[in-house]
């Protein structure tokens, strides 16, 4: 089992981008910031890019940089355009519907999934990419 790093990603992508102001920077850049390869980081640049957090130049001054202020950008905004998935999956085999447990385990699941979604989106919902990047300007951690 794996846990899904886009979020996290994303947001370290996004406050590179804030440091860096108007400047374009490019994905080789960023990558040594995340310490990941420039091709992962260029896959959630279009992401962002689709989702209208990011701007992209080609050329030898080329990369992204913010379309938007950093208070402008909420984190439960930036969860929803790159989650692939929720916080946690249902087992793949079928439940036995004979037992007990497994006739009603799935639907008390997905009643608990929604809550947790819920409960993401609103808790991130009060964050902006600006909290983020003063946090991370102060050293909180």
């Amino acid at each position: 089992m794996s846990t899904n790093t886009q979020f996290s990603m994303a947001v370290h992508i996004l406050a590179v981008l804030a440091k860096s102001g108007d400047e374009f920077v490019n994905s080789e850049r960023i990558a040594a910031s995340v310490n990941t390869n420039p091709v992962v980081i260029r896959r959630l640049l279009s992401q962002l890019r689709r989702a209208n957090f990011v701007i992209s130049q080609t050329g030898a001054n080329g990369g992204a940089r913010l379309s938007r202020s950093p208070g402008e950008i909420l984190l439960s905004e930036v969860y929803r355009a790159v989650n692939c998935g929720q916080v946690f999956a249902l087992h793949t085999r079928e439940p036995n519907k004979d037992c007990p447990v497994g006739k009603n385990i799935e639907a008390v699941l997905c009643c608990l999934q929604k809550a947790i979604d819920r409960g993401i989106d609103e808790k991130l919902g009060q964050y902006t990419l600006e909290d983020v990047f003063q946090m991370v300007e102060q050293g909180v951690g």
